[in-house]
């Protein structure tokens, strides 16, 4: 039995992450990696705006190269949308109007917040009425970053990244973000960092399916203390993303050097997520790396995940 739908079009709005810890273990059968992370939702958004249809078509706005977003099925929310009207079993179609802010290819999970906007706003439109957790399983079919954009705040994520459990993270912290103007394959890195590991020898042996969190990481969220929290920080895609774009290594460098407590890449690249101390300090970091000709914006988490705006 379906809810009244929403009448026209409904509106929703999906944070951007970082990754606080990402810890990667070996590549699988199945070409997935066992992870261990920490999400924390940041204060930067995608809208879709999902309106009545007879047909599924897709719009962009908010990015420079409009190629760099696709419009069909390769399109994470696209690919929610269809995939719940099957699982629903509804028959008509939706026009999803993306109106995007986080970095296209930039590590922060902008697509996936899409498509995790998708499923609140396609849900709420069509009157289908799943539970919670229903929407968590179709978006975990979606990729590993999809169901932490419908729950937000702060969680440490297993397995593939899907399996959440809330963080306590108190208090508010402070990032200061510097995108690059092109974006990294979050494939193409993952396979760096297995070649760099079979050259190595690194993990020769097979890890476990799941991997853990550092207590350090997670004692320093529920302090709510950002020298902890900077001193904790770690990405193991980090080495390759900076190997894949030297200049990363200058960024961090420079947002260090203009007062950030310490600076990581956010997922797979290649934006870079600097800790500061508190919200003068990331304005005050964030100006200087502006004046250095970076690109660069002060965000705070953790906040909310998908949100219904207005309908």
């Amino acid at each position: 039995m379906s809810l009244a739908a929403f009448p026209g079009s409904v509106h929703v709005r999906a944070p951007g992450k970082i990754n606080v810890y990402l810890g990667v273990g070996g590549r699988h059968e199945d070409g997935y990696h066992a992870l261990a992370t920490v999400f924390q939702a940041v204060s930067l958004f995608e809208d879709v705006i999902a309106t009545e249809s007879d047909e599924f078509s897709l719009s962009v706005s908010g990015v420079e190269d409009a190629a760099s977003v696709p419009t069909d099925d390769r399109n994470l929310a696209m690919r929610a949308a269809k995939m719940l009207a099957t699982a629903t079993g509804y028959a008509g179609g939706v026009h999803l109007e993306l109106r995007k802010s986080v970095p296209v290819a930039g590590g922060m999970g902008g697509g996936s917040a899409d498509a995790a906007a998708a499923l609140v706003a396609c849900d709420a439109l069509w009157g289908t009425g799943l539970s919670p957790q229903h929407l968590h399983e179709l978006a975990a079919r979606l990729g590993a970053d999809v169901p932490f954009a419908l729950h937000g705040g702060t969680a440490v994520g297993t397995g593939r990244g899907d399996q959440l459990n809330p963080a306590l993270a108190r208090g508010r912290f402070d990032w200061v973000l510097v995108t690059s103007d092109a974006g990294l394959s979050t494939p193409e890195i993952y396979a760096r960092l297995d070649e760099d590991r079979a050259e190595t020898g690194a993990l020769a042996d097979d890890p476990p399916l799941s991997l853990d969190v550092p207590i350090p990481v997670l004692q320093a969220l529920r302090a709510g203390d950002p020298h902890a929290l900077a001193a904790a920080m770690f990405n193991d895609l980090e080495g390759p993303a900076r190997s894949e774009r030297p200049v990363l290594d200058d960024i961090i460098a420079e947002g260090i050097a203009a007062g950030a407590l310490n600076g990581i890449v956010s997922g797979s690249g290649p934006t870079i997520a600097f800790l500061c101390e508190n919200p003068a300090s990331a304005r005050d970091v964030a100006a200087e790396l502006q004046d250095a000709g970076r690109t660069a914006m002060h965000v705070h988490g953790p906040v909310h995940g998908a949100r219904i705006i207005s309908a």
